[in-house]
């Protein structure tokens, strides 16, 4: 079972959305703006965050939950220290970055679009970064790590973890 990662909102981040709420309240499609500011403010928009927005701009919870979770540039979990990126680019893919993805799951113990307990990583899939000519490409944060084999993965996320 996973262990969810308590919200832990400050009172300055809540007093700046209530603010951005306040600055589109009544405009036509105000919604996904406050999202992505909101999202800027904390990181991601967990369900604390979409209930401040449906509350302050009117709007039915179902309504923001279905547009968080439907557009890929939100996102309902946090995001660790360490964001692993793990290209499934055709190239990539090809060259077996599946394979580089299963054993960052698997050292992590989190699935893509989680963040490990301690906040310290988390995994996406990603689409083509634009370095095929490294394939298969895993990143973290900035880094690119390229020509990569599983054997390699266990020695990158060490690295960051320490």
């Amino acid at each position: 079972m996973k262990q969810a990662i308590a919200f832990n909102g400050t009172k300055e981040q809540e007093e700046r959305l209530m603010a951005v709420i306040e600055s589109h309240k009544g405009q036509e499609g105000a919604v996904i703006p406050v999202l992505h500011e909101a999202q800027g403010i904390y990181g991601y928009l967990p369900i604390e965050v979409q209930e401040m927005i449906s509350e302050g701009l009117d709007v039915p919870l179902a309504e923001i939950y279905g547009i968080v979770t439907f557009y890929t540039q939100f996102s309902i979990n946090p995001k660790g220290k360490y964001q692993i990126g793990v290209c499934l680019g055709t190239a990539c893919y090809v060259k077996g970055s599946g394979d580089i993805l299963e054993k960052c799951k698997e050292i992590l113990g989190i699935d893509v679009g989680e963040c490990t307990p301690d906040g310290l990583f988390s995994i996406d899939a990603t689409r083509c970064i634009g370095a095929c000519g490294l394939a298969p490409v895993l990143t973290v944060n900035d880094d690119v790590y390229g020509r990569l084999v599983v054997d390699d993965v266990e020695g990158i996320i060490a690295k960051y973890r320490n």
